[in-house]
Order: C-alpha cells, then sequence, then structure tokens
C-alpha cells in the first residue's frame, strides 16, 4: 500500500540556531516587532510503499535515524497519511 511520510526536523531545544536568529533579526529591520524565540527546521515528505501503517512508519523513522536527523542535536516528528 502506498503511503506519505511527512517528517519535521527541528532542533532541541537549547541548542543555538544561528539561522533562528538571523531571521528574527532580519524581520525586526523589517518592522516586524514583537517576534522572538524564533526556530528554523526542516520539512521532508516522500511517499514510500509497505503493508500497512506501522511498517511505513518503523520505516520512515529508521530513515530519520540513519539520514535525515542528527539525533544529537535535532528532534523529528513523523505523520504517516495513506
Amino acid at each position: 500500500m502506498a503511503y506519505k511520510a511527512k517528517i519535521h526536523i527541528t532542533l532541541k531545544e537549547g541548542v543555538l540556531d544561528p539561522q533562528g536568529k538571523a531571521i528574527s533579526n532580519v524581520l525586526g529591520s523589517l518592522g516586524f516587532d514583537g517576534i522572538s524565540e524564533m526556530r528554523q527546521g526542516k520539512y521532508i515528505e516522500f511517499s514510500l510503499d509497505e503493508k500497512d501503517h506501522l511498517s511505513a512508519k518503523n520505516k520512515a523513522d529508521a530513515i530519520c535515524k540513519k539520514l535525515l536527523a542528527n539525533t544529537v542535536i535535532e528532534n523529528y516528528h513523523i505523520k504517516i497519511e495513506e
């Protein structure tokens, strides 16, 4: 069965996010006041063919752990859709 994996990857709390800080600074210079604690992450989406929802989630989890996310400094959230 065809499934779609939607992965959100974010830096863990306490990990410095220089890109988020740069975005926040630029927004301030553009007149968007009151923006703080900006964090930048990654969104990855792919299709996979598995026998059931659990198998699809397990494969997506293995892909995240082995390649997509640096689990020392990043968290990830997986959503599987049919």
